[in-house]
């Protein structure tokens, strides 16, 4: 029986290149996959390859700064595909310049998406999980939280944010059976990065800089996450909460 069989999967920012990754992961492994994302074609767009697989997915647009929005996602997924077993929040946008460059109207973007957004996610879904005393929760932060990255100072501060917040929600909520981890991508060539590389000003240098610096020789790519995901989103982990890996072609190795 594959590992997500009749269980319902919701990954916030899966439109885009790792949620989108992990969403066809989660429905080849026969999870029902609840697509979230603010860009509705985005999310129709995996869906609809996810349902091409075989398997059962449903697209729902959702900005998870505004919980209102939040709340009516999460009760037309559960309304469609069932109660929620696993949580992925992934979502996630940045801005690429040193921080006395940046502005307050900047800050409280990125706060409002890196980390409010994942509140709102956990408020809203937790309450079930822990009455079905039942969850797997993933959290996508960054090795940018772990080491730090120039251009990203507040990106990284919320990211580090969230993984100080899964350590706690883990303690406060395994006795529910809820467990609670963390993913740290390293580069990956995803529409973010993209961003990156021409804000750098010279997109080929910074891509060899990356490429020397990683020890497995290249920049990562969406397929190279969905693994660690899934482990944490399965019965293999669950005896494992309140880690975090860190997915970076070995560029950092903090243990």
């Amino acid at each position: 029986m594959p590992r997500f069989a009749d269980r319902t999967v919701v990954v916030t920012g899966g439109g885009g290149g790792i949620g989108g990754a992990c969403c066809r992961r989660f429905g080849a492994e026969g999870a029902k996959v609840a697509v979230f994302d603010r860009d509705l074609e985005a999310a129709e767009a995996v869906a609809g390859a996810v349902r091409a697989s075989g398997a059962t997915a449903q697209a729902f647009v959702c900005d998870i700064t505004d919980r209102a929005a939040v709340d009516a996602a999460v009760a037309a997924a559960e309304s469609q595909l069932g109660p929620i077993d696993v949580l992925v929040n992934n979502a996630g946008w940045d801005v690429f310049l040193p921080f006395t460059r940046t502005e307050p109207a900047q800050w409280e973007r990125l706060i409002a998406i890196n980390l409010v957004g994942a509140l709102h996610m956990h408020h809203a879904v937790l309450p079930g999980m822990a009455t079905r005393r039942r969850g797997r929760i993933v959290n996508v932060s960054s090795d940018a939280a772990r080491v730090g990255s120039s251009g990203e100072a507040v990106y990284a501060a919320c990211k580090g944010g969230l993984v100080a917040f899964s350590k706690t929600i883990a303690r406060e909520h395994a006795r529910h059976g809820i467990t609670v981890n963390v993913v740290c991508p390293g580069p990956t060539d995803t529409a973010l990065f993209a961003e990156y590389k021409q804000g750098a000003g010279n997109p080929e240098k910074l891509m060899e800089a990356f490429t020397r610096s990683i020890p497995l020789g290249r920049i990562g790519q969406p397929d190279d996450l969905p693994g660690a995901v899934l482990f944490f989103a399965s019965d293999d982990a669950a005896y494992v909460t309140g880690q975090v890996l860190s997915v970076s072609g070995g560029l950092t190795m903090n243990g």
